[in-house]
């Protein structure tokens, strides 16, 4: 039986703590806030999504851009089906819903807190608070762990699981790098991922609070026209840009955002080919023939957008819809199916969902979590340089690694 540390109560800490305590190890947590799970209580929009109700391990690895072939073998051990067995297990029960998306049938994320909270509770981990500092090594070994109150911990085996940089007011303020840095571990870059895009121009302050749904979008870069990412679903204009799932999404494809390098390219009318918009806009145009073009504009998009469709296209809202030549029609089609700004960049690290970068997986055993430098070092979650897009993944990415260094943990 080892005296196993883990440094970070979220999702991965928490399952790495109660796998070690499982198999017979004395565990303690330290976190830093009054209790674990704090940035869980705030993903999905408080809802928490669990996982993705993925069956193939390749279908996981396929929605995770960044090193996602080093997760094959803690995926091996604990899928999405072994998540919700977990939580279902655990009197949490779960629904799916479109894209795969899981979530407790509560539709809240203290439930899924709750539960974990309750399973360290069962597998007598010792919960303490504090804040990490710094990490003492000897040798190959990590020996011992200096938090901000003075204290040291020394441990037979410790498993750094203190997540990202975003997020900070929830604790996710970057230490374990300071850590991973204390056993010789190189750090990759640390960028935003899954954040909002900052737009340049006024138009999108005009649409400020507009939801769209069903909506498609295209990632364009402005020197090729070639498409970097493409999407189907809601997005919503804030006073600094776009965000919703598939911008956020968009963002994680976007790894080196050079102002006005990138072009986002929004179809209002997806499910109408431009023949077909262009019929619907004569239907309209000859029911309200006598109707000004802003008025027209209201069967066909949120009044909000009324003037900023028109603009793009040259056409007044003031012209009347029988003076409507097949030439404005054509402009006025153009721009529903391309409402096109400019990407000047993301929202600062804080505000992303993850962190891109961090600990490098070259220097971790894909089958342990296990330092290649550090004999007794185990990581988990997002602290190291994996990260996926939005839908589940990350949070299975953590509960994956943290069940996996749980389990290999001497």
């Amino acid at each position: 039986m080892s005296k196993v540390l883990v440094i970070g109560g979220g999702a991965a800490g928490m399952m790495a703590a109660i796998t070690a305590a499982k198999n017979g190890h004395r565990v303690t947590l330290l976190e830093r806030n009054d209790r674990p799970g704090r940035k869980l209580m705030i993903t999905g929009k408080g809802r928490c999504n669990v996982t993705n109700n993925c069956h193939l391990i390749n279908e996981i690895i396929e929605n995770i851009p960044v090193n996602g072939r080093f997760l094959f073998g803690a995926f091996s051990r604990f899928m999405p089906s072994d998540t919700m067995d977990f939580f279902e297990n655990a009197g949490v029960p779960l629904k799916i819903e479109r894209g795969e998306r899981v979530f407790p049938c509560s539709d809240k994320a203290v439930d899924i807190v709750d539960a974990l909270v309750a399973a360290l509770k069962k597998e007598k981990v010792r919960l303490q608070k504090g804040r990490a500092v710094s990490l003492r090594c000897e040798g190959n070994r990590a020996v011992a762990l200096l938090c901000e109150d003075g204290k040291e911990l020394t441990f037979d085996a410790c498993i750094i699981a203190t997540g990202g940089m975003s997020y900070p007011g929830t604790g996710s303020t970057g230490d374990g790098y300071a850590l991973a840095r204390d056993a010789g571990h190189a750090i990759v870059p640390l960028k935003p991922s899954l954040i909002p895009l900052t737009l340049s121009g006024t138009q999108y302050k005009d649409l400020q609070g507009l939801s769209l749904r069903n909506v498609a979008i295209q990632i364009i870069e402005k020197e090729t026209g070639r498409v970097k990412y493409e999407d189907f679903g809601e997005m919503l204009f804030t006073h600094f840009g776009a965000s919703g799932p598939v911008i956020l999404s968009a963002s994680a494809h976007l790894r080196d955002i050079t102002p006005e390098a990138y072009q986002l390219s929004i179809d209002l009318k997806p499910a109408l080919s431009e023949e077909k918009l262009d019929a619907r806009l004569v239907r309209e145009t000859a029911e309200q023939h006598n109707k000004s073009m802003s008025n027209v504009m209201a069967s066909l998009v949120p009044r909000a957008l009324i003037s900023v469709i028109l603009e793009n296209a040259g056409v007044s809202g003031e012209i009347k819809a029988n003076q409507l030549t097949r030439a404005m029609r054509a402009e006025i089609g153009l721009a529903l199916k391309h409402l096109t700004f400019n990407i000047t960049g993301t929202r600062p690290i804080e505000e992303a969902i993850v962190t891109s970068g961090g600990v490098s997986v070259r220097e971790i055993d894909p089958k342990t979590m296990r330092s290649k430098l550090c004999v007794n070092l185990y990581f988990a979650g997002e602290v190291m340089d994996v990260d996926a897009y939005t839908g589940g993944f990350n949070l299975q990415i953590a509960f994956s690694t943290g069940y996996c260094a749980g389990c290999s943990v001497e």
